[in-house]
Formats: C-alpha cells, sequence, structure tokens
C-alpha cells in the first residue's frame, strides 16, 4: 500500500556529502585534528578552523528589533526594499532587460521552482554532467528527464556538446530549461568568458526561434570571485536575448552573507518583453505563495541594512576572504602542477576538482581516506574544497594526493 504518489521514487536519500563529513570529523576526534585532513566542507573556514560568519552581516542582523525578526515578511514574493537591493545587487547596472524579482529560501529555491514550474513532467532538464547533485534530485522528485552536456572541452567550455545535447532535447519537446552553473562553478571553479557567455547567447537565439528557452543561471558563488564587479559585466550580454527567451538568475545569501542557515534568496526573472517576464512571474508568485507562504524577514532586512549602511565594511571584509581562498587555490594548484596532478580548469570558487574517471575515482577515494584525506566524490572527478582547508594543511597535500594516485595505479 502506498501513501505517496506511485510516480515519486521512495529510495531513502543517501547525501554522500554530509557522510564523509561524518567520518572526517570522527577521524580527527580519534587521531588528532593535525593527523587529518578535512577538504570535504562547502562552506567558507578561516586559517583556525571555524566556519566564517561576517561581523558585518551579523553585527546588523543583531542590532534588528525583535519584532523584525519575528515577524512575517510584507509580501509572500518577498519585501519591496529586499527585491531592490537584490537587483541593484546582483545586476550592477549591467542589463537593461525587464525584470521581475522574487525571494527565495536560498538559490535552492529559486533552482527549484524553475524545475517545478518550467517543465512538465517526462519532459527534460539540460544541466553539465559534473555539477551540484542536488540539480538531479529536484529534476527526479518532480518526475523530470536530465540530459548531460559536456562541461569542457580541454581548458574551455564544451560549446559542441552544449549545442548537440541542446538539439537533441528540441527534437523530443517544445522548450528548453538549461542550468548553468556560473561564475565559480561548483565543483570545478570554472568561470566563462564574456566570449563563450556570447556564444551561448548566440546559439539560444538560433534556438528560441522554434522553442521557447528558458535559461536558468545559477550564481550562487558569484560573490567569491576574484575579479569583483568585473565578475557581474557578463549579464550584458543577456541584453541580446530573443524575445522568445527568459534567464533566471539564481542568487543566494548563503554564500555572499555567509549566512547559509538562514535560508535566504532570490529569482531574477529577465527577458527581453514584459509579457515574458510577467507569465513567469505570476507563475512563480503562485509556487512562492504554495510551497514557502514567506522568507526570513530578518535576513532581508539584514541584506538591505548592510547594502544601505555598511556596504563599504562590508566588501572589505569579504575581500580578505576572496585573497584567502585566492591564495589556497594558487597554493594547490601550483603544487598539483608541480607533481603532475591533473585537475579540471579552474578560474575562482570555492573547490578544485581533480580529473579522473569515476572507476578511478571510487578506488582513489577510498586511498584517501585510508591516508586520512577526506574529499568529496563527484561525477568524473574528487573535489578538494579549498574553501575550508587552511594554508598550513593545503600546503604539500597535492604531492601527497598524487603519491596515492600513482600507488593506485
Amino acid at each position: 500500500m502506498n501513501f505517496v504518489k506511485d510516480s515519486v521514487n521512495q529510495q531513502p536519500i543517501v547525501d554522500t556529502v554530509f557522510v564523509i563529513v561524518d567520518r572526517a570529523k570522527k577521524a580527527k576526534a580519534q587521531f588528532g585534528e593535525d593527523a587529518v585532513v578535512d577538504a570535504t566542507i562547502g562552506s567558507l573556514y578561516d586559517e583556525g578552523g571555524s566556519l566564517v560568519a561576517l561581523d558585518t552581516v551579523f553585527d546588523s542582523l543583531k542590532q534588528l528589533d525583535n519584532r523584525t525578526l519575528a515577524k512575517y515578511a510584507a509580501s509572500f514574493t518577498g519585501n519591496p526594499d529586499y527585491r531592490e537591493a537584490v537587483e541593484r545587487w546582483v545586476l550592477g547596472g549591467n542589463s537593461h532587460l525587464f525584470r521581475e524579482v522574487i525571494a527565495t529560501p536560498g538559490g535552492t529555491g529559486a533552482v527549484g521552482m524553475t524545475v517545478n514550474e518550467c517543465l512538465e513532467p517526462k519532459q527534460t532538464l539540460i544541466a553539465p554532467e559534473i555539477a551540484w547533485g542536488s540539480y538531479d534530485l529536484m529534476a527526479q522528485m518532480h518526475g523530470v528527464d536530465v540530459a548531460k552536456y559536456s562541461l569542457f572541452d580541454g581548458d574551455h567550455f564544451n560549446m559542441d556538446s552544449f549545442e548537440r545535447t541542446c538539439r537533441a532535447v528540441m527534437e523530443k519537446q517544445d522548450r528548453l530549461v538549461i542550468i548553468i552553473n556560473d561564475p565559480c562553478h561548483n565543483p570545478t571553479g570554472y568561470s566563462l568568458s564574456e566570449a563563450e557567455w556570447k556564444r551561448i547567447i548566440d546559439f539560444l537565439n538560433e534556438c528560441a526561434k522554434t522553442h521557447a528557452v528558458v535559461l536558468l543561471n545559477d550564481i550562487a558563488y558569484i560573490d567569491y570571485s576574484y575579479r569583483g564587479d568585473e565578475a557581474k559585466r557578463y549579464f550584458r550580454v543577456f541584453d541580446d536575448m530573443s524575445d522568445n527567451m527568459v534567464v533566471i538568475v539564481a542568487f543566494s545569501l548563503s554564500k555572499s552573507m555567509t549566512s547559509y542557515g538562514l535560508r535566504c534568496g532570490a529569482a531574477i526573472i529577465l527577458g527581453k518583453t514584459k509579457a515574458a517576464v510577467d507569465q513567469v512571474r505570476t507563475v512563480f508568485e503562485k509556487d512562492a505563495r504554495a510551497t514557502w507562504s514567506n522568507i526570513n524577514n530578518g535576513a532581508m532586512a539584514m541584506f538591505v541594512d548592510v547594502m544601505n549602511a555598511r556596504k563599504d565594511a562590508y566588501l572589505a571584509e569579504k575581500q580578505n576572504y576572496v585573497d584567502l581562498l585566492k591564495t589556497r587555490s594558487d597554493l594547490f594548484m601550483k603544487e598539483a602542477d608541480e607533481a603532475g596532478l591533473a585537475y579540471y580548469p579552474y578560474k575562482e570558487g570555492f573547490f578544485v576538482t581533480l580529473k579522473m574517471d569515476n572507476a578511478t575515482r571510487d578506488a582513489y577515494h577510498e586511498a584517501l581516506m585510508a591516508e586520512h584525506i577526506y574529499t568529496v566524490k563527484v561525477n568524473k572527478g574528487i573535489r578538494v574544497a579549498v574553501c575550508s582547508l587552511p594554508v598550513d594543511k593545503t600546503r604539500g597535500l597535492a604531492k601527497r594526493m598524487k603519491e596515492i594516485l600513482d600507488r593506485i595505479g
């Protein structure tokens, strides 16, 4: 007898990241912190091994009145001043398209809403083959199939695979819904160039002559780009999109404000025509009301306060950690290059991912743990979280990892 719908996958969820995080914690308790390299944690940690919680952010949150923290937001779509602040911060004046902003519970809310409302059951979502695993889970829970494009051709974006995947899906359905996680791709750390973005939009404009196109741009890590405001300039390319296309930008306060548990973000809907944006907005508003009803009012008030009254201090504080992240990633890649340890093309971001087939990955992952080095398996690779790995534990790690890889053949 089924108490849930027959179509849903009822196999228990196994979150491999948290399983390995737990194993690393137990190893540290048994063998000591110094004996263990924990490169699993996908949050920003300081050199002392503590989670980074930006003072400018949490000083703002703590000074809010209790009633501001307790009350409902002004609307289920988010407070108007929050939506305006998100638009200004994210787009930075780089887009002149029609736009609407809807508050969501983290960037995850924006991604899930897009998958749920832009595809019919049994239609196909297009996503990169190396990606955050929850994309697949969201699709599965909504009865949506997934077609994967190869992310790289050498050291650049695999445009040929992207085009082939889109064309194959176009033969089966009347629309394209595509995920591109950029910049600071999770888990490879790749960022598309503006020229690569232009090629993507030009191709999607061709697709839009016969199919509706929805591009979901997941920008969860954008505020830890090494390029600062330059990282947002590619939004200008979206201004050249077809009338038969919309872009949904999934923004998250989790990374930008180091406020992972407050669960606040936004879906920014961009389109060449107001009618296209309004159609998506109407459905997203109803989804928001039906699914989560309201967004964390304190988180939205905090973001507005930081943007209006503490922005310079916030930027300066955050930059310290952007610089630290770059120091760690530069060191790891330099030593990986010296050791001959292959990794996917990394530009910026929280993770560096070692490049290998899945059979090698599985054996290698176990071999690393036997040496008290804890990492996360992803499709076709091993994710190394430089975001949480102190410099002293980063130093020499690539050489050790290459030696272990060589031993398993």
